[in-house]
């Protein structure tokens, strides 16, 4: 299991490459859905992060990243749109590169799904792959980490969708300052998830979050003492509720689900519900499902059009 200095378990099949060349690679991260944190900064932003847990999902965000043009910055599209997303950008000029790099996801945006910080991750992977720049997985890790933090756009993402499966973040920071675990889970196990709409990271991390993070190290605490995926769920439901985080759809999301049997909560921090199995779709909501993903973030082709 990946820990403080060690790699966190991203795969690269198939996709590495000595040098630079102008086809195309492609990367594909994991969503991620954190049920519950604590906030730590750090005047070194890979120092500064989160502790908490999560859940990588298999539907995640690919990334496809070829060189800039001689002359050009790097350009961002998000599901074919222009799009300004800093922490890729920061990533990118923290390696030394410009690219072109086109972000693909079926993943609600700003909703609490880990888009940003995957498609810096999926970013960091490509463009060492592109451009031959020979780093460690730890260290691309620790610069798409460091480029989130910076943007303000999340705390512990990086690192849980680098490890995939279900991630428990033990100390706060990109490797080899953090520590992670898991949570052993079927490779198969069902999340449905509904969103309502987005809402801004940058707005509650850059808050007061003292009664956030006392809620979410109180939450840890207790799934230490008992680490399953159903535990997991319950102290996520009960951090957002502690924390003050629910609004009125995701509330009566949760209730539904819990009254027809299942078990949900908020991820953090959009509003969105997920709900483990099909306790969302016995609670009568339209969702979408998929599976877990346990082996984190990778290159997955080169030489495409």
């Amino acid at each position: 299991m990946p820990a403080a200095g060690r790699s966190v378990g991203m795969t690269t099949p198939d996709g590495e490459r000595d040098e630079r060349s102008d086809d195309p690679t492609r990367a594909f991260v994991p969503g991620h859905v954190t049920g519950f944190f604590s906030v730590h900064p750090h005047d070194d932003p890979r120092r500064a992060g989160s502790r908490g847990a999560g859940l990588a999902l298999a539907n995640g965000v690919t990334v496809t990243l070829a060189p800039a043009n001689e002359t050009a910055a790097t350009t961002i599209t998000l599901n074919g749109e222009p799009a300004a997303t800093d922490a890729v950008t920061r990533t990118l000029d923290a390696l030394g590169v410009a690219a072109r790099v086109a972000v693909e996801t079926p993943l609600p945006v700003s909703a609490g799904f880990g888009v940003s910080g995957g498609a810096a991750l999926g970013a960091a992977l490509a463009a060492n792959a592109q451009f031959g720049l020979e780093r460690t997985e730890n260290e691309l890790v620790g610069v798409a980490h460091a480029a989130e933090v910076a943007a303000g756009t999340g705390l512990g993402d990086v690192v849980a969708q680098a490890r995939g499966g279900v991630p428990l973040r033990l100390e706060p920071g990109a490797p080899p300052h953090g520590d992670l675990d898991g949570v052993p889970v079927r490779a198969d196990r069902r999340i449905e998830y509904v969103s309502f709409g987005g809402r801004s990271t940058e707005a509650v991390l850059g808050g007061d979050t003292d009664m956030l993070s006392t809620a979410g190290e109180r939450a840890l605490a207790a799934l230490r003492e008992a680490p399953t995926l159903e535990r997991l769920v319950s102290c996520s439901a009960a951090f957002a509720r502690e924390a003050d985080l629910l609004t009125e759809r995701v509330e009566a999301a949760i209730g539904a689900v819990e009254a027809a049997g299942g078990a949900a909560s908020m991820a953090m921090l959009g509003e969105t519900v997920f709900a483990l199995d099909t306790g969302l779709t016995e609670a009568s909501y339209e969702v979408t499902g998929c599976a877990i993903h346990p082996p984190g973030a990778g290159i997955v082709g080169t030489d495409f059009g």
